[in-house]
Order: structure tokens, then sequence, then C-alpha cells
């Protein structure tokens, strides 16, 4: 760094561990918006100057809980992270790990963490002691800020860390609880005065294809994934209520469901459980007019609409898997509402290709977003043109940094970030997503996308859920296997089984239709909501 960057943390492991500037993505920052200054503190920016603008009174966060206006939030923010600096004795620096479902003080336990210079290190609610102490022990994470109702896991994760040394619950009337310790706390509190190249997070991958990865992002990359998407497609405002299901400690929902609304100075439903029928009803309650989800449950909304009757929704995003046409098509017809899709990575922190109103192709995930490029690369590595299906790559403000990992050199390329995902580009610069490059299915000599026989399949009048892998074959090296969950009212057996293979076979090119089809009560799926193909394909050993 500079003298201009020098870093504010005293606990210097994240820098230590980033990978070498040789390999990290080229970045760029050709937008007048995307030019932030060397000291920035992005709490300081994202709720500090709101309330210093007179947004004090403004609602931030609702929900069952109750509601905090930017005031509020920004009170309890400096509360916690006096306890952080003074209490807990933690140093800008230090990791702590975070815990708990989508709560206000899960929230503004986050972004106590960052404003005191430290590093969030947060988890999913369901991970287990086993899956704790591996980010524990990869991170160093030396402290924790835990949800009561998660105590019994953290517990054991604590045992098994070497690091942890502390651990705070919150959501919780102990004597020790946080919530007591900020009683005693000032208001007020000086956001550290930390550089934009400081990380600020270590965001941790989902898991869809095994081992987790840490990945690191400054508090640049948090205001540069405000500036994008929500400013250049989704054109977020004050008076508009975010809603969803991500978890907060999931990329997806730290930006939709909590960075976001602050930077458009909006409000935010945090809900820590629901169901697709109680999402709606929480919508209409709420006023929500911005949902965040996943298609899984986009589909499902769509079917119990019309018992929900009317909601104030205006824009609806899906991101962290394919979005097929049916679903859309679903939700169009139940809500008015053309779903905008899109693409990210915790890699990248947040959506880089997306496309919303009249800009929407259905099929096509959409262009890159203004501040990103993005290309399809070649057998060679190099980037082709239009009707060439390939890996995508794409370049930006934000950018893979792997946590001390040898998988950063797969990741990016000559450059660019390189996400796994197989995808063509038209001549007008959409991308259509064909399959993550694992999922493609060689059989025969054919090669087939999971995703489309699986958009197939859900057209079927019997099928709720599916899955579509390839699974080995000594006669064609692979055939196609669906793991299907019927609807109510169907039942499995060989003529089921015959009646969607030559659904398939009628609707896409007959070598496309699964030799196998497998009947689940229930499809492994992350937290997020993202299907484990990777669980399927062991499931075919």
């Amino acid at each position: 760094m500079t003298a201009t960057t020098q870093t504010a943390h005293a606990d210097t492991f994240a820098a230590d561990h980033l990978p070498p500037r040789s390999e990290w993505p080229e970045f760029i920052f050709d937008r007048p918006e995307l030019r932030y200054p060397p000291r920035l503190n992005c709490v300081q920016v994202l709720l500090d100057e709101a309330v210093a603008n007179g947004h004090g009174d403004r609602p931030a966060l609702l929900g069952p809980q109750g509601a905090w206006s930017y005031a509020q939030l920004q009170a309890q923010v400096n509360r916690i992270a006096q306890v952080l600096r003074q209490d807990m004795g933690l140093v800008p620096g230090n990791r702590v790990l975070l815990r708990g479902a989508n709560n206000p003080m899960m929230a503004a336990c986050l972004l106590a963490v960052f404003k005191a210079g430290c590093i969030a290190v947060p988890t999913m609610p369901l991970l287990r002691a086993k899956e704790l102490t591996v980010i524990l022990d990869k991170a160093q994470v030396q402290a924790a800020l835990c949800s009561e109702n998660l105590r019994e896991e953290m517990e054991l994760a604590r045992e098994a860390a070497a690091t942890l040394k502390q651990v705070v619950y919150f959501n919780s009337a102990a004597p020790e609880a946080l919530e007591q310790r900020m009683q005693d706390k000032r208001d007020t509190y000086a956001a550290v005065d930390t550089s934009a190249e400081d990380v600020c997070l270590i965001s941790f991958t989902s898991g869809t294809t095994g081992m987790p990865k840490g990945t690191m992002h400054f508090h640049r990359d948090l205001l540069a994934v405000c500036d994008c998407f929500p400013r250049s497609t989704l054109k977020a405002a004050a008076d508009d209520i975010f809603i969803g299901t991500p978890p907060l400690a999931f990329t997806f929902g730290l930006g939709g469901m909590l960075l976001f609304p602050l930077r458009a100075g909006a409000a935010t439903v945090l809900l820590e459980k629901c169901t697709p029928q109680s999402l709606l009803e929480a919508i209409r309650d709420y006023r929500a007019t911005i949902c965040f989800t996943a298609p899984t449950f986009y589909r499902q909304m769509a079917a119990c609409a019309k018992e929900v009757g009317p909601t104030p929704l205006k824009k609806a995003v899906s991101a962290g898997e394919y979005l097929p046409v049916s679903t859309r098509d679903a939700f169009r017809r139940a809500t008015g509402i053309d779903i905008i899709d899109g693409i990210g990575s915790t890699e990248m922190l947040h959506i880089f290709i997306s496309a919303a109103g009249e800009e929407i192709r259905p099929g096509a995930t959409g262009r890159a977003l203004p501040g990103y490029q993005a290309c399809i690369l070649d057998e060679d590595g190099k980037p082709a043109g239009p009707g060439v299906v390939g890996r995508l790559a794409v370049k930006g403000p934000t950018g893979c940094r792997y946590l001390a990992d040898p998988r950063q050199a797969n990741y990016v390329q000559h450059g660019w970030n390189v996400t796994g995902d197989a995808y063509e580009m038209d001549a007008d610069g959409y991308f259509w997503y064909k399959a993550r490059t694992d999922d493609m299915i060689i059989s025969a000599g054919y090669n087939i996308a999971g995703p489309e026989v699986e958009e197939t399949l859900l057209r079927h009048p019997a099928v709720a859920e599916c899955g579509v892998v390839g699974c080995s074959s000594e006669e064609r090296g692979q055939i196609v296997k669906a793991f299907v969950v019927l609807k109510p009212g169907h039942e499995p057996g060989p003529a089921l089984v015959k009646d969607m293979q030559d659904f398939v076979k009628n609707s896409i090119a007959p070598y496309k239709y699964p030799r196998e089809i497998e009947f689940r009560s229930a499809l492994p799926r992350t937290e997020t909501g993202k299907l484990q193909r990777f669980r399927l394909r062991q499931d075919c050993c």
C-alpha cells in the first residue's frame, strides 16, 4: 500500500494471506461512481452519512422484532463496536465470526464489525460444529458473535478451534449477553479510519462443489456492488422496501437485504424464516416493493400468489442458480412481474450480469452491468465471439482474492475472473446460461447441459423439482440421470418414467433425454437454496 492507503489493521493476518498481486484479477474503476477515496470505512458511508444528511428518522430495519430507524440502527452499531474494542479487546484486523438468522441484531453486528475496523466472517445458521471449525481455523478467528439459539454448535466449535478465545451471544437476556454489555456504552462511535483496501469481509463459498473457500473483500468492494447492480439495473430508491430469503451470511443476502437498502436510503424487512406463502404475506403486510430470493422460491410463490392476493411488489430479483423460463413465465402470470435475473458469485461479491424491464430477454441472464466487462473464453483461454459455448469470464471493480488457497490460479486467469459457468454470448452481448462447467454431460460424444434437461422436465405436469447430472456408463461414457420430486397426487412408477422420457424427447433433441429417472422426496440444497449437484453425482457412483 502507498502512504495514503496505509492499513489501519494492527492484526495484518488478512493482508498477509492475500494472494500475490500478480495473481489478482484486473480491477476496473472506469465510472465516476466507482472512484473511491483511499481512506474509506464502508459503514461511515452507508450509515453515518445517511444520519448526518438528515435521514435518521427514516425506517431502516423492519420485521417481527419491531422497527429501527437509521438513527436507532446507528446507535446500536456504535454500542456493539465499543463492546468489540473495549470489552472484548479486539483490534482492527481481528476476525470475528458471526452467526445468526436475518434479524436486526445480526445486521447491527455485521455493521459494527466493519465500523470497528475488524473483519466479519459470517456463517450460515445451519452449519454444524465440524463445518464451523474448518472456517474458524482457516480464517484464524479470535472472537465470535452468535445468536443464543445457535449456542450448541457454537460451543462445540469453540472446543475444537485452536484460535477462538471468546464468544458473546446476542438475542439473549442473560447477564453476559451482548445486549447487557451494550447498555453502558455511548451511542456515538467514530468509524475506524480504514484504508479502502483493508479487508473487511471474509465470506466462505456455499459448498456447492465441496470444500468451501474463503473470499476476501475490501471496504471499497462493499460500496462498489452497491453502485453497480442496484444503481444501473435495479434502480432502487429511498421509498423502496426490500424483502427476501437469502441469509445475511450469504453475499446475495448481505447485498440485497442490507447493503443495497442502506445505500439507497431505503428500508429492509428481515425475516428469520419463511415459506413461499408467508413471504408473499409479508410482502403484502410490510408493503415491500423489491424481493430477493432463489428460483425455487419464485416457482413456489407463483403457485400460492392467488391465495395471498394482491401485493405492492414492483421488482423481483433472482440469483444463486439458473432461472428456468418456465419459472419466469409462471411468476409473471401469477403476479404480473417479470423477474430480474442475475448472476453473481461469492468471489465477485454480487451480481455482475443482469437485465431488467424492457431489456429482459427470457432465457438469457442479461448483459454485463455498467462497471463490468464479460466475455466467453474458448478452449485456448482466449475471448470468443458470439455463438460459442465456453467459460464465462468477468472483470470489474470487484474480483476474486482467496484466503491462502491455491485455487486462486483456477479462478483468476489472464486478469479475468473465470466463474466456472458455461455460457454463450449472442451478437447483442446477452449471455445465455448452459451449465456449470462441471455440469456438462458428455454422452456418446454429445455435449448435454443438465439445466436444459431440468427446465424441460419442470414443464411436465407431475414435476415439482428436479436435478439432472451425468452418471458413468461403460457404453456411453456418461448417461443423463434425473432426480425428480413429484407434485402431490402423482405416484412414481415405470409408466411415469416413460411418460417423462417421452416428454423430453418430444420437447428437445431426443439424445438429451434422461435414460434414468430416480424419484426423491427432496433434493439436496445449500442453505441458500442452490441445488448441490455434486451430491447427486456422488449418488450415481
